[in-house]
């Protein structure tokens, strides 16, 4: 059955997925800006807006990784059973790919919603604070040597503190672009969401669970065999066996 596992979760990613695409280009409603300023110029998210079934998806796994990533860290520096470390070396590696395209189609949203691809604004900032963490969590694992589990645990605890900072700053002023007319920035992307655009909104989210989870058992798989061949390396020159 495990075996079965990862292809059975990238079956059903894959199925999700173009499900989902086809309920967002085909089925959802497009939204427009209740931007006075962007109205008055003739522009709109529009067709842009589609861009949030996607964004969405993977900032809420991005979140969710994170968070694997630190409570693995912290069962990890409580018991110093490798293990735990495995999860979240490969939870945090899943969580870099996923925070990248939350900015990379944050950026495009960005333009679309400000005619800027990067603004100063608190969520943005603290996403991309939240990402270089996690990049950073995977440079020490490479390069800090021996103390590299205990400083990048340290590193995975402080990213899962960060991210309800990331959450909440949504709803600091109305400086945030918003997915759908009406919406309270206070209550979050999904919070009055209108009913056309949730099938495919939460579709694509349960679909980019399976592909997280996917990819999640994957990355454990392969980082442990790594581990274990370290270790047996190391014990071979301690028997003399290589040299």
């Amino acid at each position: 059955m495990k075996k079965l596992a990862v292809p059975l979760l990238a079956v059903l990613a894959a199925i999700g997925l173009a499900v989902s695409v086809y309920l967002v280009f085909y089925d959802a409603p497009l939204e427009y800006s209740r931007n006075a300023e962007l109205q008055l110029n003739g522009s709109s998210l529009f067709f842009n807006q589609k861009i949030v079934y996607f964004h969405v998806g993977h900032a809420f796994w991005l979140f969710g990784a994170v968070f694997v990533s630190g409570l693995s860290s912290i069962a990890f520096l409580k018991t110093r059973n490798p293990r735990w470390d495995d999860i979240a070396s490969a939870s945090t590696d899943v969580a870099v790919a996923f925070g990248a395209v939350v900015l990379f189609t944050g950026s495009v949203w960005a333009k679309a919603a400000w005619d800027v691809w990067w603004k100063w604004e608190p969520r943005l900032t603290m996403s991309l604070l939240l990402w270089l963490i996690l990049v950073g969590y995977v440079l020490v694992r490479r390069f800090a040597g021996p103390s590299a589990d205990r400083i990048a645990s340290g590193m995975a605890i402080f990213g899962m503190v960060v991210v309800p900072f990331v959450y909440v700053m949504v709803g600091e002023g109305n400086s945030h672009p918003q997915a759908a007319p009406g919406l309270n920035p206070s209550e979050g992307v999904v919070g009055k969401i209108s009913p056309g655009m949730r099938p495919a909104l939460w579709l694509s989210v349960a679909s980019f669970l399976c592909w997280y989870v996917a990819l999640l058992i994957s990355r454990v798989q392969s980082t442990r065999a790594e581990r274990e061949l370290r270790e047996l390396r190391e014990r071979g020159f301690d028997l003399g066996v290589l040299s």
